[in-house]
């Protein structure tokens, strides 16, 4: 897997957009102090005003965000609002400020022996295959699951996805994995596939390729409140013990995961 090193310390980014798609909103910000990240890292990210709740305004803990796209004009987040934290962070907009710790963690590793690139997102989870879709090129094939209609909005953010919805609102109707199954029927091991989404639907892609001898990298997610390994709150067992997936992870191979690992709550 593939690592950048972050700057100690949190520093602040502008925020210099906002977008709504579906869903889904965009957060663009400025970041003069950071190197670039690579496909797969995540950041650690809080509001710089507002960033509490409650009576008291106790603050909330950072959330811990794939990049969606880096380049020199900035980074991109991809925020759906589940809660009190990621409800603020969609209300930044330009101007405001963005507290934020990263790139973190280990990214993607290039498919191995001449294997095909072959990407699996749900939902919030397409971030980091879009900025990995990037670096491997437009060729990459790309299988998205949604919800429905609103939340596959986001597959436009990617080029050229096959996608499937739950309520069949958007291309097919089910799951994004019986796509998966049927690519994995038609072409073998010639593929690697790459993967970020629910706990469910990694568990599902971990078993599928696990059974047809085809090499995967899971992009997982785990509860983080800190990013650098201090607090334990992202362990995750693997067939060689357990782990901190804010140091070893996110992205893992699925050949070393034990089902616990995979199907954990989300951050």
């Amino acid at each position: 897997m593939t690592h950048v090193a972050a700057p100690f310390g949190r520093r602040a980014a502008i925020v210099t957009g906002r977008e709504q798609h579906g869903a889904y909103v965009l957060i663009r910000c400025r970041d003069r102090q950071g190197p670039l990240p690579h496909a797969g890292q995540f950041y650690m990210l809080t509001a710089a005003v507002r960033w509490g709740g409650g009576e008291s305004e106790r603050p909330f803990l950072p959330r811990a965000f794939s990049v969606l796209r880096a380049d020199d004009s900035g980074l991109q987040f991809l925020i759906e609002d589940v809660g009190p934290g990621t409800k603020r962070l969609t209300e930044l907009d330009a101007g405001e400020e963005l507290l934020l710790v990263g790139p973190l963690g280990n990214g993607f590793a290039p498919p191995r022996e001449g294997r095909k690139p072959l990407l699996v997102g749900g939902g919030v989870g397409i971030a980091p295959l879009a900025i990995w879709q990037d670096e491997l090129g437009p060729h990459a094939q790309v299988l998205l699951g949604f919800r429905d209609r609103a939340h596959a909005e986001g597959a436009r953010l990617l080029k050229r996805p096959t996608v499937a919805t739950d309520d069949g609102t958007v291309g097919h109707r089910g799951l994004v994995t019986e796509l998966l199954e049927g690519e994995l029927d038609d072409r073998g091991e010639d593929v690697e596939v790459y993967a970020c989404g629910p706990p469910a639907m990694l568990e599902a892609v971990r078993e599928l390729c696990g059974k047809r001898g085809v090499a995967a990298q899971l992009a997982l997610e785990s509860g983080m409140a800190c990013g650098f390994g201090a607090c334990f709150g992202c362990v995750v067992p693997t067939v060689n013990g357990y782990i901190r997936l804010c140091l070893d992870g996110p992205v893992m191979d699925a050949a070393v995961l034990e089902a616990a690992a995979v199907a954990g709550p989300g951050h």
